[in-house]
């Protein structure tokens, strides 16, 4: 992909979750890992109106060289592409969100935990494994415990997991900071889009029936053996 089509495409997939609902207002970003560099959607831009020219340009060290003022979270972006690496997925995309039904799962899971007198422990995952589309086109996905945005903590506690997952032979798609949003990734930005969609679908099967039993370890298991899921 050339930069002129990973600025459009970026502009694209921006546009088609704002006007679907995946974002509001300022909220989310997305980037691109390109060879000698990133570009990143602008700090406080609408993800439905970014212009393709503004949206800003770094070198492979992060600093900016064109553009609008790029993204506070490219430094978890940036960790996430070296995690995915290191792990032998390398990372070409990463969009982040405010999706509301996972968002509305993580409030929940994170308020039980607090109110148990605890915090999210570094194992939580946000969803279980209710349909095999959750298992063969997102797999797992960790619930990281709450950061304020920004924080570099978060950022660090991501790559944490990637690796973690990795060494079990497991290959991560995405992950969920609590109170906040997801993160997910892939190739493109269409195929990241795709993650989301069917992540966001999950959780929000996940709330309408929240007491529905999990595909059982042999079902998952016929998954990974005919689809080659990573569960």
């Amino acid at each position: 992909m050339t930069e002129t089509q990973a600025r459009d495409e970026i502009c694209r997939v921006g546009r088609s979750l704002f006007e679907r609902g995946y974002v509001h207002a300022t909220a989310g970003n997305i980037s691109v890992r390109m060879a000698d560099g990133f570009l990143i959607t602008p700090t406080d831009a609408c993800l439905g109106t970014l212009d393709p020219a503004r949206l800003a340009r770094l070198d492979a060290q992060g600093r900016q060289l064109s553009g609008d003022k790029g993204s506070k979270t490219l430094a978890l972006h940036r960790r996430i592409y070296e995690a995915t690496a290191a792990a032998g997925h390398a990372a070409a995309c990463v969009i982040h969100t405010h999706s509301t039904q996972l968002v509305a799962c993580s409030l929940q899971a994170d308020s039980a935990a607090r109110a148990a007198g605890g915090a999210l422990p570094d194992d939580a995952e946000l969803l279980p494994p209710i349909t095999p589309y959750f298992v063969m086109k997102v797999g797992r996905v960790p619930h990281i415990a709450y950061r304020r945005p920004g924080d570099p903590a978060a950022a660090e506690a991501v790559a944490q997991a990637i690796a973690r997952h990795a060494a079990q032979g497991r290959r991560l798609q995405a992950v969920m900071l609590a109170r906040l949003g997801p993160n997910v990734w892939h190739d493109t930005p269409a195929a990241a889009m795709t993650v989301l969609e069917e992540l966001e679908e999950t959780a929000h099967l996940h709330r309408l029936q929240p007491a529905l039993a999990p595909l059982t370890e042999a079902q998952i298991e016929e998954l990974r053996q005919v689809f080659g899921a990573s569960w």
